[in-house]
C-alpha cells in the first residue's frame, strides 16, 4: 500500500464528492423542525391574509362616499355597527354608511377603505370626514402578503426561526425533511482524555470531538462521538467498527501522519480501502480519505485548526452535497491587516480573525487551541505565491455553516 502519495486538493475533493450518501426523508412536526434540512419545495396552501383586512383602528367606508370631503365641506356617514378581529362581519355597507373596525378585522362587504379614527370626528351614530379616502387606504388585500401557490421554502434549506414562522403563517404543521446524516467521530492519542476527567502530566483534553460533532450539527447532521482511541491497533479498530454500525460517515482526528505510533492508515487499509493518503496542502498534508464497508472514512490532522480546516474543505462539502446544498460554505471578502509570508510551492490555508472587513492573520500555529478559537475562518495562499501584501483583498472561508 502506497501512503502519502500526495494529490491536489481538487483531486481529493473529486474523490470525496463521488461518494454516495443518501440520507432518506422523514416527516416531522414543525415544532421539531428547527435546524432540519427541507426535503422538498414547500408552497403556500392559501393566501395571507386570507381576506381583506384593516391595518388600522378606524372606520370602514366606501371610498366613493368620501370623494367630495374637505375641510370646508365635510362628509357625514352613519355608523351601522362594529367589526372586531376574529369575527365574520354580519353587515354590508351601503351608500352613506360606515362601521367601526379594529386592526386585523375582516372588511365588511361594500367597504374598500378604512379611515383611522384620529382622522374623523364622531358624534352619536355618525362620523364627519374632512378629507377623501381612496380605495385600499388602511387595507391589506387578500393575498397581498403571501399569494396561494407561492414558493415559501426551497428544497435543501436549513430551517431557521424565520422559515418556521413563515410556515406557521400559512398553517403548515408537518413537513418533510432529510434524515440527519450521522457522522461518527473518533479522537485518537494516548495523551487525549475527555473533558471532566482528571488531567495528569502529559495529557491534554480533547477538543476535536466536541468541535467536529457540533460542526456536523450546524450542517444539519448528527455528530456522534464514538470515543477516544489509544495508540493501539485493537482500540482503534474496535472504535471504527462501532462507528460503522452507528454512522453514515466516519471522521477520525489525529493519527494520520507517518509516525510509528500513528496507526490510522494501516487500520483503515485492513478494514477497507484507502482512496487518498496525502493532499498537497498545509496544514493537513497527511489527510486520509477512504471507504470502509462502503462508508466514507476520513483521517484528519490532530491539531484543532488543521482538523477543522480540513473538515471544512473535505467533509462539509460531502454532507452538503447529500442534502442538495452544494456551494453553501460561507465565504466573505476582506482585506489583510498585514503582510504574510508562505513557502512557495506549498498551498497554504491560514486562519484569520475578522474585524469588520479586515482579516487579521493568526500566526500562533495550528497546534495552539486559541488559533482555532480566535479564528473566524481561513484564507488560501496559492502554491505559486510567496506572500500576500497588507491591504490585499482575500476570500475568507468561514468556520460556520
Amino acid at each position: 500500500m502506497a501512503f502519502l502519495k500526495v494529490v491536489p486538493l481538487e483531486k481529493a475533493l473529486e474523490v470525496v464528492l463521488s461518494f454516495d450518501i443518501s440520507p432518506g426523508v422523514e416527516e416531522v412536526e414543525l415544532e421539531n423542525a428547527l435546524g432540519r434540512i427541507v426535503a422538498e419545495d414547500i408552497f403556500s396552501p392559501l393566501d395571507v391574509p386570507p381576506f381583506d383586512r384593516a391595518t388600522v383602528d378606524g372606520y370602514a367606508v366606501r371610498a366613493e362616499d368620501t370623494f367630495m370631503a374637505s375641510e370646508a365641506s365635510p362628509v357625514e356617514l352613519r355608523i351601522v355597527g362594529e367589526i372586531h378581529a376574529g369575527e365574520t362581519p354580519k353587515i354590508e355597507l351601503h351608500k352613506g354608511e360606515t362601521a367601526y373596525i379594529s386592526t386585523g378585522a375582516m372588511l365588511p362587504n361594500g367597504a374598500d377603505a378604512v379611515i383611522q379614527f384620529e382622522d374623523v370626528e364622531r358624534f352619536d351614530d355618525r362620523i364627519r370626514i374632512y378629507k377623501p379616502a381612496y380605495p385600499g387606504l388602511g387595507v391589506m388585500k387578500k393575498g397581498a402578503d403571501i399569494e396561494k401557490g407561492r414558493l415559501l421554502v426551497k428544497k435543501g434549506t436549513r430551517l431557521t426561526f424565520k422559515e418556521t414562522a413563515l410556515l406557521s403563517a400559512v398553517g403548515i404543521s408537518r413537513i418533510k425533511v432529510f434524515r440527519r446524516i450521522r457522522v461518527g467521530i473518533i479522537s485518537t492519542g494516548n495523551e487525549v482524555i475527555l473533558p471532566g476527567s482528571e488531567l495528569k502530566p502529559g495529557q491534554i483534553y480533547d477538543i476535536n470531538g466536541r468541535a467536529l460533532a457540533d460542526a456536523v450539527r450546524e450542517l444539519g447532521g448528527e455528530g456522534i462521538f464514538i470515543g477516544i482511541a489509544k495508540d493501539d491497533r485493537d482500540s482503534l479498530k474496535d472504535l471504527i467498527r462501532k462507528a460503522i454500525m452507528l454512522s453514515d460517515i466516519i471522521v477520525l482526528s489525529g493519527g494520520a501522519s507517518g509516525g510509528m505510533r500513528d496507526l490510522t492508515a494501516s487500520v483503515i487499509e485492513e478494514l477497507g480501502e484507502i482512496k487518498i493518503h496525502g493532499i498537497a496542502i498545509q496544514p493537513g498534508k497527511p489527510t486520509i480519505i477512504g471507504l470502509v464497508e462502503g462508508k466514507p472514512i476520513f483521517g484528519l490532522p490532530g491539531y484543532p485548526t488543521s482538523c477543522l480546516t480540513n473538515f471544512t474543505l473535505l467533509v462539509a462539502p460531502l454532507i452538503l452535497k447529500a442534502y442538495g446544498r452544494e456551494g453553501r460554505i460561507k465565504k466573505v471578502r476582506a482585506r489583510l491587516k498585514h503582510k504574510v509570508f508562505s513557502v512557495k510551492g506549498r498551498r497554504q490555508f491560514l486562519p484569520v480573525k475578522l474585524q469588520g472587513d479586515v482579516a487579521i492573520p493568526i500566526l500562533k500555529g495550528s497546534g495552539a487551541v486559541t488559533s482555532f478559537v480566535d479564528a473566524d475562518g481561513f484564507i488560501e495562499i496559492p502554491e505559486n505565491v510567496e506572500s500576500l501584501e497588507e491591504g490585499e483583498e482575500v476570500e475568507v472561508t468561514l468556520f460556520s455553516f
